[in-house]
């Protein structure tokens, strides 16, 4: 199975080219989802060896999305963010259950790996507490966090048909895998403040609670 890479990314020309590197040695390909950058992330992501794929329409789901059809037929997906707070090495440990067939989606949790000090501010990690032990009570899956890392294989995932193109994606993920019967997952990974730049969710409280208040309105639809 291909092993395929997906960066969503915003305006991250302070640590694209770096993040690509440092995921190339694990994967088949990168793929870097330019979501409308006003930046050079898209030229600095293609000088580093990525693929671009330009997503125009903002949001997060969109750009995951785009980053799916993009990827070649019978891809394994592994996504993780474009700010170099995540560990690249640790995509190898979320994507193995996977390929091993012993899992259908598989999670990387930062709350069970090891933090680098001011990696999750207080309120993101309250967040993605509240929202993690929502799923858990509601669809009985064994998540403790909500975060970027998680692989999954490209046509398992279209098959999900994920509606949302916001920062709900990945709790729609969640439910929709349940729904489906998928085999669910988790994986401690270690995670890093971020490289450069300022986090459009995590950099303040307002952005925090608009992605929540996005996430819980999902589980709620569900």
């Amino acid at each position: 199975m291909r092993l395929v890479a997906v960066l969503p990314a915003l305006d991250e020309e302070a640590t694209i080219a770096a993040v690509v590197e440092g995921v190339a040695p694990f994967v088949d390909e990168v793929i870097v989802v330019d979501n409308g950058s006003g930046d050079a992330t898209a030229p600095r992501a293609a000088a580093a060896g990525a693929r671009v794929v330009a997503e125009p329409r903002r949001g997060y789901g969109a750009a995951c999305l785009a980053g799916a059809l993009a990827a070649p037929e019978g891809a394994l997906l592994v996504y993780l963010d474009a700010d170099g707070s995540d560990d690249p090495a640790a995509l190898v440990g979320v994507a193995a259950p996977v390929l091993a067939g012993e899992a259908d989606l598989v999670l990387g949790s930062r709350v069970r790996g090891r933090r680098e000090p001011g990696a999750l501010a207080p309120h993101q990690l309250a967040a993605n507490r509240a929202i993690a032990s929502l799923v858990r009570l509601r669809w009985r899956l064994p998540v403790t966090d909500i975060g970027p890392m998680r692989a999954i294989a490209r046509e398992r995932l279209l098959g999900l048909a994920l509606r949302s193109r916001t920062h709900a994606w990945p709790v729609e993920m969640l439910v929709a895998a349940a729904r489906a019967g998928l085999r669910v997952e988790e994986v401690p990974v270690d995670t890093r403040r971020r490289a450069g730049g300022r986090s459009k969710v995590a950099g303040s409280v307002r952005g925090s609670a608009k992605a929540g208040v996005r996430l819980i309105g999902a589980l709620l639809r569900s």
